[in-house]
């Protein structure tokens, strides 16, 4: 339970004050492969006045269900399996509760059916996804990007699976700004592409902020690693990134651009060759008798 826990605990902090929390959304990590766990947003957590997971999201209607979305996201890359209770998928807007049924008809509106849409689309994803299932009990599936910017309150990690030349990046953003031309460090050059964005148009996001065609790597390190690339984090949202194909040459600093090739050392030039003179033999004298 302390995934769950910790985490619903973060979200429902309003998104200014998430940075002065950091660590509960990074603790698990610490304990994620002592055990193989399952994460849970279970009935307990939408019973006894606790309200539903939609309730319990802060900010306006938009910004709820962003939120509620980024969730989800959140915790279908976490190492581990999910399990969500019947209800919280769509954002149902009540307690669930043994005298009534579900209320399906919510999915008629557009926020609702978005989320629905959201998470179907998560596990279509995660059953087709070998970085995701492969190794998601063992700490060789799972690495850190950047845990550390909390100013930003976001967060960034690679998965792998069996194969190490395909993983994946996950890009969190808990805030509700926009980050352009936000620089992660990725161990692979080539040209990554979006996969997932939680804030997609058909999901009931803004649809505004996309990574649409190739995310080329440049050749800088970042993050301790040797390429990075730059992206746009939409709000409250998560990125799924995936290499897309292995290719040089990488994009270059501008530094590394403009700096000039170092001039070959110049040979040394061999010694003159002098010829050596030949002497002319001496005139013979000639001797007679007269």
């Amino acid at each position: 339970m302390g995934w769950m826990h910790d985490t619903l605990s973060y979200f429902k902090h309003d998104p200014i004050h998430r940075q002065y929390h950091h660590n509960e959304i990074t603790f698990s990590l610490v304990y994620a492969f002592s055990e193989n766990f399952m994460l849970p947003l279970s009935h307990d957590e939408v019973v006894h006045g606790k309200g539903s997971l939609i309730q319990r999201m802060p900010g306006d209607e938009w910004q709820r269900f962003a939120n509620l979305r980024l969730l989800f996201g959140y915790m279908f890359t976490h190492p581990g399996t999910q399990l969500i209770f019947m209800g919280g998928e769509f954002g149902q807007t009540s307690e669930w509760s043994i005298e009534k049924g579900l209320e399906w008809w919510l999915t008629e509106y557009e926020y609702h059916s978005g989320a629905q849409k959201w998470v179907k689309d998560l596990n279509q994803y995660y059953r087709t996804s070998p970085a995701l299932v492969e190794k998601q009990f063992s700490p060789e599936g799972f690495q850190w990007i950047d845990h550390g910017d909390y100013q930003n309150s976001s967060l960034s990690y690679l998965r792998y699976g069996n194969d190490q030349e395909k993983p994946i990046a996950v890009i969190c953003n808990f805030t509700p700004v926009v980050r352009e031309n936000y620089k992660v460090g990725v161990p692979l050059a080539g040209v990554w592409k979006e996969v997932l964005n939680s804030d997609g148009e058909e999901y009931g996001g803004s649809g505004t902020v996309q990574n649409k065609g190739a995310l080329k790597t440049t050749q800088e390190t970042w993050h301790g690693r040797p390429y990075n690339v730059s992206l746009n984090l939409p709000p409250l949202s998560i990125v799924v990134l995936e290499l897309d194909k292995k290719a040089q040459p990488v994009k270059k600093t501008k530094e590394a651009a403009t700096a000039k090739p170092k001039a070959a050392p110049a040979k040394p030039k061999p010694a003159a060759k002098t010829k050596a003179a030949k002497a002319k033999p001496a005139a013979a004298k000639k001797t007679g008798k007269k």
